[in-house]
């Protein structure tokens, strides 16, 4: 009986093996053929949002366009009012030109006796010498107008005068009580042509008159400007302009092919700003004809004037080796002045210094080159 109980026990035991050892192969096999998935630190970092590149620096952080220039300066710059100043311009005074390369803006009209003077529009000058520093004309006190400009001048004839209080316009003059504090005259140069103001010298007339000293909130700007460089794709080319005021002033600018701008002449020579001297350079001509005649027929100062309330005219705008046609208008009362391009758009002018001749539509003669001959 035991030996019977013996085999039975032996049997089952074996039997208990061999399914075990088939139960763990065929669950060695299944794992191999069905493998289960694991994640990984790594496979979860590929699902991490890509890390942005870093912003690049804004060239013009801080700053903001000039509206005289349409170039970018510091924005305490831009926001101050700029000064139209008066500058003598006969043959020997323009020997002692100092400062007048910085102006962003150079006007030249004609005056009495066939000479010219010239009015520059100044953004925060920083000069010791600025002039020489003439008297005033009243349809320069309404261009500087257009500009919210404080105008600055040594001397005035009685039209000047009613000008300034017709449009109410801030000026400092050299013949008040306080000219001493603006101006000073260099002894080494002949009176009245002698009279020389500074930066400091501005800033002390700004102060005593109480000038208000940053534009006015709604003032736009005179000028539209392209944001880069922009050649003319159309127009007559323009190497050499010669603007004939009269006999006796005759300016003249050649177009410099490697910096692309305009030098002046004149008095037959290079026209140098003493304080540098550097030649006065322009990227932007404008011609702009006007009705020049004299204020009084027959008058024996021969004072000259220009209609420019609500008046229209034409014009030619010139840039970068090109000249094209361009109108005007103005409404003097608004203190407003526009451009415009042949197909009545307002016209665009390229960033830089700009001159402009108010140029007599009765006779006198412009002349535009496409061959430069110096």
């Amino acid at each position: 009986m035991k030996k019977r109980l013996f085999v039975i026990l032996t049997v089952l035991c074996l039997s208990t093996l061999v399914f075990g050892c088939r139960s763990s192969k065929e669950k060695d096999e299944n794992s191999v053929n069905n493998p289960v998935p694991t994640v990984t630190p790594a496979a979860e970092e590929t699902n991490a949002p890509t890390a942005e590149p870093a912003p690049t620096e804004d060239p013009h952080a801080g700053k903001t366009k000039s509206l005289l220039t349409g170039k970018y300066i510091s924005e305490k710059k831009a926001r101050k009012r700029p000064y139209a100043v008066m500058i003598n311009n006969i043959e020997y005074a323009a020997r002692f030109h100092s400062g007048i390369s910085q102006a962003a803006i150079l006007y030249e009209a004609k005056v009495e006796g066939g000479i010219t003077r010239l009015m520059g529009i100044f953004e925060d000058p920083d000069t010791k010498k600025l002039g020489s520093v003439r008297s005033a004309r009243h349809y320069y006190v309404s261009v500087a107008s257009e500009y919210d400009a404080v105008f600055v001048h040594f001397g005035h004839t009685k039209f000047a005068l009613s000008k300034i209080d017709k449009l109410n316009v801030d000026n400092i003059s050299g013949l008040s009580g306080y000219g001493g504090k603006v101006f000073y005259r260099d002894s080494k140069i002949s009176a009245p042509h002698n009279a020389f103001t500074s930066s400091k010298g501005l800033a002390a007339g700004m102060d005593t008159l109480k000038y208000r000293k940053k534009y006015k909130d709604n003032f736009e700007g005179h000028f539209k400007f392209y944001d880069e460089d922009t050649d003319l794709v159309s127009g007559k080319d323009a190497s050499k302009v010669t603007i004939k005021f009269s006999g006796y002033a005759s300016p003249y600018f050649i177009y410099d092919t490697d910096k692309k701008v305009y030098k002046r002449y004149q008095y037959g020579k290079k026209h140098i700003d003493t304080a540098n001297n550097k030649q006065l350079s322009f990227k932007n001509l404008i011609i702009q004809y006007v009705d020049d005649e004299p204020i009084v027929p027959g008058h024996a100062k021969d004072y000259r004037t220009i209609n420019f309330e609500k008046a229209s005219g034409k014009g030619m705008y010139i840039t970068n080796g090109k000249a094209v046609k361009i109108t005007w208008k103005k409404n003097e009362s608004k203190k407003m002045m526009k451009y415009y391009a042949e197909d009545g758009s307002e016209l665009t002018i390229n960033p830089g210094k700009t001159y402009v001749a108010l140029f007599p539509d009765n006779g006198s003669k412009l002349t535009i080159s496409g061959k430069r001959k110096d």
